[in-house]
């Protein structure tokens, strides 16, 4: 690990003003992921500005009937608050299908949103790695990229976003709040929140140097929410293809339905045009199979993540059963059987 000053921050101006002063700054938070790519040399901050004090841990409801989730509250406290197991079923259930009890803890809101990729070559520092070093190359186009994105790829990037909670919060049509370093807030939809490689890869956010996350908003909702995990093994693994659904009904028929797709992009990847296909219409089997299709649809495989179709069409199409209704819930953790080279057995979802 390089050698790094670090400041303790009390205020969110005074975090603020740290970072303005200190050259090649970051923040941190619960630090669950950021001191491990420290240690493994894969990020290097000449300074770390600790935001753990700055009071932004509060849960509290908004004035439009929404939830504001303070960007350090834990994840273990969003996961259990009572409006989000009430009213925002599928954030909680996003949140205790990734990482351990311990994690959870010290994992905060908005440090969740600021995860790096799980992939091998980005935290391998002696392979290319556009991402890490831009200008190297993608090792991973030519290695082992069976965990890999399916959308939204380049020549340049191919890495996958890690996080549940992510995937949720995109379903849900969230917000995030930020402080500007010079003044000022501005106010981003989660859809809008990361950005796929484009031409600069080792950006995975919209965010400016030194702005700070405050919040994440939840608009009010009073619908049916979802999330569903496909991984290799029942605990502590990221997941292979994950599903979150925001379903709205009129009596017995779809009014609103949003699709948020994990671990087959760079960024949490909303199906709005599978979403589409749903409203309007009462819920069956067959509907939810043709959503699936187009949501897949543009789909473009590497050598080894072609499973990562089939999986993530079934994904879906439980996904959309167990949150309408039509099959009984099966939990949040579904486990699929895939071989060391890539393929799944069969065409089900396991778990």
């Amino acid at each position: 690990m390089h050698p790094f000053r670090y400041n303790r921050a009390q205020t969110v101006e005074d975090a603020l003003q740290s970072f303005g002063k200190e050259p090649n700054a970051a923040f941190l938070a619960g630090g669950t992921s950021q001191l491990d790519l420290m240690k493994e040399d894969v990020l290097r901050p000449g300074a770390l500005i600790d935001i753990k004090r700055v009071p932004l841990s509060a849960i509290m409801a908004t004035k439009d009937g929404g939830l504001r989730l303070g960007a350090n509250a834990s994840n273990t406290a969003v996961a259990y608050h009572e409006q989000v197991q009430k009213r925002y079923v599928g954030l909680a259930e996003a949140i205790l299908a990734g990482a351990s009890p311990q994690i959870r803890n010290m994992a905060s809101t908005g440090g969740n949103l600021l995860q790096r990729t799980r992939c091998p070559y980005y935290r391998d520092t002696t392979q290319a790695c556009n991402k890490r070093e831009p200008g190297t190359g993608c090792a991973a186009l030519e290695g082992i990229n069976r965990v890999h994105a399916v959308f939204g790829a380049n020549e340049k990037c191919i890495a996958t976003h890690p996080s549940d909670m992510c995937v949720a919060l995109a379903a849900l049509n969230a917000v995030v709040q930020v402080q500007k370093p010079k003044g000022g807030t501005r106010s981003i939809p989660f859809a809008d929140f990361h950005r796929l490689p484009g031409d600069e890869p080792q950006r995975d956010t919209v965010l400016e140097p030194g702005e700070l996350i405050t919040s994440v908003d939840l608009p009010a909702f009073t619908g049916r929410s979802h999330y569903l995990k496909v991984r290799e093994r029942a605990s502590y693994a990221y997941a292979l293809v994950s599903v979150a659904i925001a379903l709205e009904m009129d009596g017995d028929t779809i009014k609103a339905a949003r699709i948020a797709l994990g671990s087959v992009a760079h960024k949490p990847w909303m199906a709005t045009d599978a979403a589409k296909e749903l409203v309007g219409k009462k819920p069956d089997a067959a509907l939810f199979r043709a959503a699936a299709e187009k949501a897949f649809e543009d789909a473009k495989p590497l050598q080894h993540n072609a499973y990562k179709i089939p999986l993530g069409k079934n994904t879906l199409v439980r996904a959309l059963m167990e949150t309408s209704g039509l099959m009984p819930l099966q939990g949040t953790a579904g486990t699929a059987f895939a071989s060391s080279a890539g393929g799944v057995a069969g065409d089900d979802i396991e778990g």
